[in-house]
Parts: structure tokens; sequence; C-alpha cells
């Protein structure tokens, strides 16, 4: 039985009861608390000896030295360069006409020759000989005809002779229009300028309506050909003009009009063909040769254009550096089209900012630098 005069009675002796009786509790409550601002304390000191050690650090680091470019706005475009092969504007196979044999080729392969100059010329002893036949059945069918034509006037003769002498003097002036055409045909001659492609046509060679005689190609114009990809049809649909160089020519750079683009894709690469036509006066530029096409799909005239290399990029983010009396400063930005090794950049810098494009890589933010050179243009940091 619990002894009931043990007990304190008065809130003095009742507390100091209750500390006796709870002091191991209390004790080890008191230290996990010393432990726990301990543990606050030290990490808040250990937080400033690391801010102050690296505020050290960067302090007796020497300045780096960098090259830095002065920000204008100026002129970009968006291209692709692609490849294509010149054609000539016009490729026309003479066939011949006649049966017969070639006498004398008087043009040869690779000659430039112009409209009506004689290629080769085929044995006509045949054809002068129709000719001649048919003009004697024509002139004595029209001397018939103007002498029947005397007498049907006094009604000597009924009309349906009359109009049968009239029909043969027609047939007969047909027919010997029909010889003299075969008889021109004997001379072969070039229906257009241009140069001699290919030369069939030799001496002693028996030809049959159809056989292939020459192929004469028109170079004072030419089909620069470029396959399109699909990607890039609609922007080059708005082109009217695009500029290719020549590899042959020492990449001699000449303006092509935008001709023809084909409502569909004519390669299993699914490449559109774009036709520019290109004046060739000299006739220096022939079919077959290779050249670059520079598409511009999209020019921008006042955009802030940086070196691609002095962007870098760490965790899916972007930026540079600028310096700002003396010491760099760290500026996230946002690209936007490509031009070699120039971008344009759509937000982050502005003109009259000094970009840092060598260096850039060693510099941290707000580090002091030396400038070693001051670009005031893109031209500048050429080689």
């Amino acid at each position: 039985m619990h002894d009931q005069r043990s007990a304190p009675h008065s809130t003095r002796a009742k507390f100091v009861f209750f500390v006796w009786n709870n002091l191991p509790r209390l004790l080890l409550l008191a230290i996990i608390v010393l432990i726990v601002v301990l543990a606050v304390v030290i990490k808040n000191k250990s937080a400033l000896i690391a801010s102050d050690k690296a505020a050290g650090l960067k302090q007796e680091r020497p300045p780096v030295n960098v090259v830095t470019l002065l920000l204008q706005p100026t002129v970009i475009r968006d291209r692709i360069n692609l490849p294509g092969s010149i054609e000539a504007w016009t490729a026309l196979s003479l066939f011949s006409k006649l049966n017969g044999t070639v006498v004398e080729v008087v043009a040869r392969e690779g000659q430039v020759v112009k409209k009506g100059d004689v290629l080769a010329r085929i044995d006509d002893d045949d054809y002068r000989i129709a000719v001649q036949r048919a003009r004697a059945a024509y002139d004595l069918a029209r001397a018939e005809f103007e002498r029947d034509r005397a007498i049907f006037a006094k009604g000597v003769i009924p009309a349906a002779e009359y109009d049968a002498n009239r029909t043969r003097m027609e047939t007969a002036r047909a027919d010997l229009a029909n010889a003299e055409l075969q008889l021109s045909r004997c001379t072969v001659t070039a229906p257009m300028h241009g140069i001699v492609r290919r030369l069939d046509a030799k001496v002693g060679l028996q030809l049959a309506v159809g056989d292939l005689l020459a192929e004469i190609l028109e170079i004072d114009r030419l089909k620069a050909v470029v396959g399109i990809p699909e990607s890039e049809v609609a922007a080059v649909r708005g082109l009217t003009a695009v500029d290719i160089s020549l590899q042959a020519l020492q990449d001699r750079t000449v303006a092509g009009t935008v001709h023809f683009l084909s409502a569909s894709p004519e390669t299993l690469a699914r490449l559109f063909r774009l036709e520019l036509a290109v004046d060739n006066p000299d006739g220096d530029i022939l079919p077959g040769m290779f050249f670059r096409a520079d598409v511009v799909k999209k020019t921008v005239p006042d955009a802030i254009v940086i070196p691609f290399y002095s962007v870098i990029s760490r965790n899916d983010e972007q930026y540079v550096y600028v310096e700002e009396d003396g010491v760099v400063a760290r500026r996230p930005v946002e690209i936007g089209i490509m031009e070699q090794w120039m971008v344009q950049v759509t937000s982050g810098l502005r003109p009259g900012d000094r970009l840092v494009v060598e260096g850039h890589r060693d510099v941290e933010d707000g580090q002091k630098v030396k400038i070693v050179r001051a670009a005031t243009a893109m031209k500048d940091l050429m080689p």
C-alpha cells in the first residue's frame, strides 16, 4: 500500500520530485538539442569558410587573356548548299528522212554550228532524176490544162473533162513539190544554233528512213539541274534566282534564274527537280559539268551574329561571356539560323556588347580578364 505521507504536497516539492524522477530523460533531451545546435553552427561555419576560401582563390587567380568581339547588327542567311549538274537547254536528235548513201560529211563532233549550216550530204542522183520526171509531168499537165481552158470557154469540151485536166495538173504540181522536198533533204543542215555532240553519219553509210544522223545541243543557255529535298521545297518555291559555283571553272560563280520546279519527286531519294536557266554566251560552260548551288532560304538583315564556337552548351543550357570593365559576365542566349561558322543570337545579347570569343572556356562569372585583342567586326576573326 502506497505511503501517502511520502508524496510531496507543495508545488515546489512536486517540481523537484518530477525533475528527480525524469532526470535521465531530461539529460538525454538536452544532449540531443545541444548536438543539433552544434551541427547547425558547424555547417554554417563550414559554408562561410568555403565561401571565403573560394573568394580568396578567385581574388588570387590572375586575369585570363581573352579576345573580344564588338557586336554590331549584320546580315545572316539561312542557306543550303546542294550539288547539281549542267544540262543542255535543248538536245536535238536528227534522223534521216529518206533512203540513200552518205557521200560527204562536212561537220565534226564538237563543232559549233549555226542554223542552216551543212552537216552532211546524201547521194541525190535518184532524187534529181525524180525531180526532172515530176517537172516534165507537171509541165505537160499544165500545158494541157491551159489548152482546155481556152476551148472550155467556147463550150467545146464538157465541164467534167475540164475539171479532170485541172486535177491532173494540180496532182502533177504536188508531185513536183514532193520530189523537190526529197531532193532538199539530201543536204542535211543544222536546224538550230548549237554544238555537235554526236555525228553518226559516215561517208558510205547506207541510210534508211529513221536512222540517226547527228545530235546537236543548244548551249547558248543551259539548264542547271538540282535535286531539292522534300523538306526544302516550300522554301525554294518562292525563289527567283540561285547562285551556282562551277568546280571545273575554278569555282566560278554564275547566276541562275529559276525556270522549273517539278510537281512531284523524280528519284527514289524523293528529290524534286529544280531547273535553273543559265546564260552561256561564251560557250565555256559545257553540259555535264558539276556545280554547287547556294540556295538562300531566308535572309535576316539586322541580326546579332556571333561565332558558333563562342557558345558554351552545358546541361541543356547555352550561354556566352561578355566583358564589362575588365570583368566577364555570363549571359544565357538563344540561337537561330546558322551560316557557315556564324550563328544568329535571337535573345541574350544586344548591339555594343563585347563578346568573349577566345579564352571564354577558361573564365568564370565575375572573373577579371585581360583583353589582348579587341575585334570590331567578324572579318577580323578570320585567319
